[in-house]
């Protein structure tokens, strides 16, 4: 299964949800995305998805090393995609919760498994960057 997800950029910090408690893998944190759709760009995917879940666009501005993980029941692939907020009210039809971090707290949540890759991506590029 192929999924995207978007480490979304705002005054330094970066959005996280929380998954709510009738979701697969209930309570832990991800970054927002969801299933590409047959005949639909990984970008389409993204943006659809962030204005479903979230009602808020961004500007994609790169992207991150996908990574695959093995649940017990299913596999995915994980597309993260880097992106700047640009507007919409921020509402979860979803999500239980939602928290803007510094890259340096994102170690702090308790994140979905495939997830973790992904903040070890942006810790890593932060700390080149630095």
């Amino acid at each position: 299964m192929r999924v995207t997800c978007a480490v979304i950029f705002l005054d330094g910090k970066i959005l996280a949800t929380q998954r709510g408690p009738k979701m697969k893998l209930p309570y832990l944190w991800e970054f927002p995305g969801g299933k590409v759709e047959a005949g639909e760009s990984e970008a389409e995917c993204i943006s659809r998805e962030l204005k479903e879940e979230l009602n808020i666009n961004v500007k994609l501005k790169g992207k991150l090393n996908e990574c695959s993980h093995q649940y017990d029941d299913f596999e995915i692939t994980l597309i993260p995609f880097l992106a700047d907020y640009k507007s919409g009210t921020l509402t979860l039809s979803e999500h239980m919760n939602y928290i803007w971090l510094s890259p340096d707290e994102l170690h702090t949540l308790n994140w979905a498994p495939a997830d973790v890759d992904i903040v070890n991506q942006i810790i890593a590029q932060v700390t080149r960057d630095k």
